[in-house]
Formats: structure tokens, C-alpha cells, sequence
């Protein structure tokens, strides 16, 4: 069986509009053409498919057996196009602003702030894509969030995080087992941050534990991933101040020595030098570095 050949989409548009109405004026007003125009298309179509879809009645339009099997069929697939089109091209019109940066940033000090964003750029939309690992800008990407020392070759980086590191725990892990100074935390699985250059062997060397053995527990590359194991009692993780303010004050974990570390690495916003930011992309970055001293 030969496959029928595709009839122009207007022609199927035609056909659906005055299937809506049953009326060829009331379509020709719709698809903005002459209600001449309308019928030559709809006469097209049948002469196409072989087939009356319409039957002209005294007063005005019925449609035929074929043309109440083919209606849906063809409203459906204009139904599917005007969306798909809509969902892939409409963006355009609503240029987002194309953010790179940490999940860790995103999930602990960015999204609680969000909504003041939204509240005052309504109209501006964000694009956030996570980025586990450090790669070269490829000019996709509006601004990046890093965690380093802020010093990259051909990138303009502005500070977002002033950070202490120290550990914490769930505070039934601190109930059952309390830690009482620093080599304590032997006594319990590690939870590891791939990546970080100052991690559990910096801080246990800074506050004089360096004998602590901490090469074992368990290792992730994310934050999100320690803290929340940590959370759960699964272990201790080495915290960065900006992340677990929430998570502190809502007692969801707790930190059980008074001995925070300054951290030398911190969160910065980056650019291109030389690179003329979006608007929207600037109007982000200046809220973004606002909130950033405001935090600080």
C-alpha cells in the first residue's frame, strides 16, 4: 500500500479552522484571508485526498463521515507543532540569562535568595547549569560560579563567599557520641569533598590534630552530598561557612568544636575580560554581588 503523501500544512490549517466554525467566512476572518482563498484551499485538500470532507448544506456547512475522522487527527498534530515550536523557539523572545556555577551554590546560598531576584527583574529568566568540575568558558555561558582563589587568566572574577571551614554533625551523632576536641572525629566516617584543596587533612593539621589519620571515609564531589549525610548521621563533614547557615539555624546539624578555620579558597562570579556582558546578565551580577556583601 502506497503511503499517502502529506498535504500542505495550510491546507490542513484551513481545514481545521472551518471544521471549528463550519463557516467560510468565520475561517477566512481567523486565518486573515479571503473566504475565496479558504475554499480553493479546501477544495484543494479534497481533490488531494480523494474525498469530500465537507458537505455543503442550504444553510451553511456539515462535515462529512471522512471529515469527522480526520478532524481530530489533524487538530492533534497542530496542537503537538504549535506547542513543540512554542517550547523550543519561544525562548528567543525571552532571552535567559545562562548561569554555570556549583551545585553546592546553588542548593545552600543561591535559591533561598532567588525569589528577592524574581521580585525585583519579574521579567528576567535564569538558566542554571551545574558545574562539578572547573572547564575553560566556551562563550555558551553568560557568568560562572567558581570555588578557587579567585585568580584566572582572562577572566574578571568578583568575590561572593568570605568562608570558615569547621566540621559538622547531625545532632544525634553529637547525642550518642559527642566530640569533645578535635581528634574526636576519628571516631567516626570522614565525609570527603573531591576537589576542595582545603579539606579534612588542612583543617585537622590548622588546629593541631594532624595525627588524626584522614585518608578514610567516604568521598563525593559535592557538598550537597556531605552535608547531607552528615544530616542523616552517616558521618562528619567539613563545612563552608556560606552553605550551613540554614542548616545550623534550623538545628538540622550542629557543630561541635568552636574552631573554625579561615578558608583561603572561596565562591567568585566570573567572566570573560574583554567580554560585554547581556544586560539581563549584568543586572544578575550586580544583584548577585549585592547580596554577597550583604551576606558577608
Amino acid at each position: 500500500m502506497n503511503q499517502k503523501a502529506l498535504p500542505p500544512l495550510n491546507w490542513l490549517r484551513a481545514f481545521e479552522v472551518s471544521a471549528r466554525y463550519l463557516n467560510f467566512t468565520h475561517a477566512a476572518e481567523e486565518l486573515h484571508l479571503t473566504q475565496g482563498a479558504v475554499s480553493q484551499q479546501i477544495r484543494q485538500l479534497e481533490s488531494h485526498l480523494g474525498v469530500a470532507l465537507f458537505k455543503r448544506l442550504p444553510r451553511g456547512l456539515g462535515l462529512t463521515e471522512e471529515g469527522q475522522s480526520y478532524l481530530p487527527v489533524v487538530q492533534d498534530a497542530i496542537t503537538r507543532l504549535a506547542v513543540g515550536t512554542s517550547e523550543i523557539f519561544g525562548q528567543h523572545k525571552r532571552r535567559p540569562i545562562k548561569v554555570r556555577g556549583s551545585l553546592s551554590f546553588l542548593h545552600f546560598w543561591l535559591a533561598p535568595k532567588l525569589a528577592d531576584f524574581r521580585r525585583a527583574h519579574p521579567h528576567l529568566d535564569i538558566r542554571y547549569i551545574s558545574n562539578l568540575w572547573v572547564k575553560e568558558l566556551d562563550g555558551e555561558d553568560d557568568l560562572e560560579i567558581r570555588w578557587g582563589h579567585g585568580h584566572w587568566p582572562g577572566l574578571v572574577s568578583q568575590r561572593l563567599s568570605w568562608d570558615t571551614l569547621f566540621p559538622v554533625c547531625s545532632p544525634q551523632l553529637m547525642a550518642d557520641s559527642p566530640l569533645h576536641e578535635p581528634r574526636d572525629v576519628a571516631r567516626h566516617p570522614l565525609l570527603h569533598v573531591l576537589g576542595y584543596e582545603e579539606g579534612w587533612g588542612y583543617w585537622l593539621k590548622r588546629v593541631g590534630a594532624d595525627d588524626v589519620d584522614f585518608s578514610t571515609g567516604l568521598q563525593f564531589d559535592t557538598l550537597v552530598s556531605t552535608l547531607r549525610l552528615a544530616e542523616l548521621g552517616q558521618g562528619i563533614a567539613l563545612a563552608r561557612s556560606s552553605m550551613v547557615e540554614d542548616l545550623l539555624r534550623e538545628g538540622r546539624l550542629v557543630e561541635p568544636f568552636d574552631r573554625r578555620i579561615e578558608a583561603s579558597e572561596s565562591f567568585y562570579l566570573v567572566h570573560g575580560t574583554g567580554t560585554k556582558l547581556h544586560p539581563d546578565a549584568l543586572a544578575f551580577a550586580t544583584w548577585l554581588v549585592a547580596q554577597a556583601h550583604r551576606n558577608k
